[in-house]
């Protein structure tokens, strides 16, 4: 019954359709690790079955070819007491032959109930081996599907990294465009202009201021020279007057 429920088990196991299951799925990733689980904890289950199968296979077996010696060392003893019966018939010693004949006669009795008992376990050791083969077969299946659901975790989270990565990197593009790093730099570059601006038009104050000094004092020369001259003209007109 045990094996009978663990091959049911098998023979389920083998048949799943992973696809389908991870299309039903809530979180995939979830069910695969515990599809891992329990695939790995069915074949450890089913391992120790077949093992078990195989042990009694074996002594079932044996015990078939036990009987099976067993049935011919009876028939070389039958027939070793049948030709000493005969040697003591043919000496006319009736009464040791009959002795030997009945020994072959009971070493023909055993041969044939060892004979029996053999072919009375084949049904059993036929039916035996058909489980074990059944069971190997969907062991092996099982361990195809155990390597194929762990190729689809691993594929699974692959995937499910590769998308977080590339959501981090959306993110992080996403906040780059939220600080707009250009416009920062060209409100900074618009404020050293400013700047430089200022610092030409204060140079441009300055030189301004210097050249109406220096234009004042051309002024002032002038206005000197005016006067010197005027000087001169009355003195020499006083001298004129005077002579």
């Amino acid at each position: 019954m045990v094996k009978q429920s663990i091959f049911g088990r098998v023979a389920q196991l083998a048949k799943a359709n992973i696809n389908s299951l991870l299309d039903q799925a809530e979180d995939p990733g979830r069910m695969l690790d515990q599809m891992v689980r329990d695939y790995t904890a069915s074949i450890n289950e089913a391992e120790s079955a077949v093992a078990q199968s195989i042990g009694n296979l074996r002594m079932l077996q044996d015990d078939r070819t036990e009987d099976l010696e067993s049935a011919t060392n009876w028939g070389n003893k039958a027939l070793a007491a049948s030709r000493k019966a005969d040697q003591f018939r043919d000496a006319g010693n009736a009464a040791d032959a009959a002795k030997f004949d009945n020994l072959a006669k009971v070493a023909i009795e055993r041969q044939i109930a060892a004979e029996k008992e053999a072919r009375s376990v084949e049904p059993t050791i036929a039916s035996q081996e058909e489980v074990v083969e059944r069971l190997k077969a969907g062991l092996g299946q099982m361990k195809g599907k155990l390597g194929e659901l762990t190729r689809k975790r691993n594929e699974l989270v692959a995937r499910s990294r590769n998308a977080e990565a590339q959501i981090k990197m959306h993110d992080a593009i996403k906040s780059v465009g939220m600080l707009d790093a250009t416009s920062e730099v060209s409100r900074f570059e618009e404020k050293i202009r400013r700047e430089e601006a200022r610092v030409r038009g204060a140079g441009e104050l300055a030189a301004s201021s210097l050249d109406a000094q220096f234009e004042a004092l051309e002024d002032l020369g002038e206005q000197t020279e005016v006067e010197a001259r005027l000087a001169m003209l009355k003195a020499g007109s006083s001298a004129a007057i005077g002579s």
